[in-house]
């Protein structure tokens, strides 16, 4: 069937430039998936150790990080899930509208840079797992030394760049499979190594009361006095390093780019599955993963890299977990820098795109340097951004409320908007400067900053035009709303029907995926409560490594049979 001829234009424009349609919005789930992915990335294992090497206290962490993640999600929530949902837009589209094409360039090419690092990083890290399997030494220098990490690395990140190319739903899809196995995983990983941390302080396998595991998390994992001999942070700081951790996300408004599939704002919530597991949960579990695998070792836990933690909590399904808890994080940031390039050269395909930053990536990886930079990396890039964020907040929530006009810089066909930049620029020179003064806890230097650019913002705003009204301009973006609607609809019409695989041999497949999970928690939780004395430790331990990867690869090869089968019958 051809095309109708009013929906030519946009037939040739590429579906990351229009709104959402209805028909390819999501419910919960794939959020609460996508996000517990996400967030139990193979940098939990570092940010774990973080937190033991800035001293912090056992009752701070507990505490801290509880009330810093549920920040995070309400600022999701709030924040970043009404604009998304609202304008089905990415930001890096929404931001052309709102701030014009230098502007959304410049903050593209910021953006493509920041995410390539990361994704890049991340690649590193599932590259260290394979290393540590083939005994490849350790990349200490900043360059690769050693030609077999460097094919590791290449092919790691060919996996990652061709899940990616697919878009949206591969994500997704990828990462719905490896949360609940990473759920799993993660709280085995703590229930295997704290009798080992036990043994060593309390001379006993299990502690007896809550009491006693303060005891052990204050004396093995986290003691209070930081790498250096001195007190270490407090609560505020642990609040302020979980909430701030994600800052270039929700603050910064680049979730906008997966939020913008929700089918409610709400659904702004599903990202406590990534913050109170990933960031609460794993975090934790990572430092008692740490402290035991230093124990294990004989080294401090400064001394030893993801693949070290992992094997001798997980035995061979650590590999697994390193190398897929990198995945699921350098694939949603590699779709991140993707859609970011394809903002830029509108021309050109996401998929194009995706595939040259990828190619970018996978070179990036090579260099060891840049994941040993993540951490400061991931600080800076958040204070970056939130003035952008800021900006898109203000034009979108606060305009319509002050009597002021969305997209103005559009209406008035601003190529180069002043006030956009002038409070980019001014909120990030306010944002260092109240760091390089140390007026307040880098942690929380993005409250200031937002706040400063949305008053910054409206102001120069105000006086370039968006006090003025544009009814033609309005109207006419009113029916190119319709009209684009008009046009999924009759997208949608031209789509084969999906069909629900209900089979037998599929549901027996689900079946076998979460008998696998549910034999694996099992023996971690044997491990941690069937453990009498050091000796039947071992054993359950050793019991746990061999049957605990019989029972990983049972569940990925079953879950992704079981998707699968969905996808071919769906197309049908």
């Amino acid at each position: 069937m051809s095309i109708p001829k009013e929906f030519e234009k946009y037939q040739e424009m590429e579906a990351e430039q229009l709104p959402v349609p209805k028909h390819k919005l999501h419910n919960w789930t794939h959020f609460a998936g996508l996000y517990a992915a996400e967030h139990v990335a193979a940098t939990e294992f570092v940010i774990g150790a973080t937190f033991v090497s800035l001293g912090a206290k056992t009752t701070d962490i507990l505490l801290g990080l509880l009330i810093g993640n549920i920040l995070a999600v309400l600022s999701w929530t709030l924040i970043t899930s009404p604009i998304a949902v609202e304008t089905r837009l990415s930001l890096y589209t929404y931001l052309n509208k709102i701030a014009g094409d230098s502007m959304s360039k410049l903050y593209n090419w910021a953006n493509v840079l920041i995410f390539t690092v990361i994704s890049a990083a991340m690649i590193t890290v599932s590259a260290t797992a394979v290393r540590f399997a083939f005994n490849i030494p350790a990349q200490l220098n900043w360059y690769p030394s050693n030609a077999w990490f460097v094919l590791i690395v290449l092919l790691v990140g060919s996996f990652v760049v061709f899940i990616t190319i697919y878009g949206f739903d591969a994500v997704s899809d990828f990462s719905g499979i490896c949360a609940p196995w990473l759920f799993v995983m993660f709280s085995c990983g703590a229930m295997v190594l704290l009798p080992a941390l036990s043994l060593s302080v309390l001379g006993s396998t299990l502690p007896a009361s809550w009491q006693e595991f303060i005891y052990i998390g204050d004396q093995s994992i986290w003691t209070g006095v930081n790498s250096e001999g001195e007190p270490g942070i407090g609560l505020l700081e642990v609040i302020g390093f979980a909430w701030a951790a994600n800052t270039i996300t929700h603050f910064g408004l680049i979730d906008m780019a997966l939020l913008r599939y929700a089918k409610k704002k709400i659904y702004g919530l599903a990202t406590s599955t990534g913050m109170m597991f990933g960031h609460y949960v794993a975090w934790i579990a990572a430092g008692i993963m740490g402290a035991g695998a230093a124990v294990i070792l004989g080294k401090s836990i400064s001394e030893i890299d993801p693949g070290d933690v992992a094997f001798y909590a997980l035995g061979m399904s650590g590999f697994v977990i390193v190398i897929v808890a990198g995945w699921t994080t350098a694939i949603t940031n590699l779709y991140r820098a993707g859609l970011a390039a394809q903002a830029i050269f509108t021309h050109t395909s996401r998929e194009r795109t995706t595939l040259i930053v990828g190619l970018v990536t996978m070179v990036v990886a090579c260099f060891p340097f840049v994941f040993s930079q993540i951490l400061p990396l991931l600080t800076y890039a958040g204070l970056i951004v939130v003035p952008v964020g800021a900006i898109v907040f203000a034009e979108h929530q606060i305009f319509p409320g002050i009597g002021y006009t969305r997209y103005w810089s559009s209406y008035r066909q601003v190529v180069f908007s002043t006030p956009a930049i002038a409070t980019w620029i001014l909120g990030l020179i306010l944002g260092f400067g109240l760091n390089m003064l140390d007026v307040m806890s880098f942690y929380y230097l993005f409250i200031p900053t937002w706040i400063f650019s949305i008053l910054l913002y409206t102001f120069l705003a105000g006086r370039s035009g968006a006090r003025e009204k544009y009814p033609e301009q309005e109207k006419k973006e009113t029916e190119e709303k319709e009209q684009i609607v008009r046009y999924q609809d009759w997208q949608k019409n031209q789509e084969p029907i999906k069909v629900v695989d209900h089979s037998l041999f599929t549901k027996i497949l689900h079946i076998i995926s979460l008998i696998a999970l549910a034999i694996t928690m099992v023996l971690g939780l044997i491990v941690l409560f069937g453990s009498s004395d050091e000796a039947t430790y071992l054993s359950n331990r050793e019991n746990f490594y061999f049957i605990g990867f019989i029972c990983t690869l049972a569940y990925f090869i079953t879950a992704y049979w079981a998707m699968h089968r969905g996808k071919k019958i769906a197309t049908q």
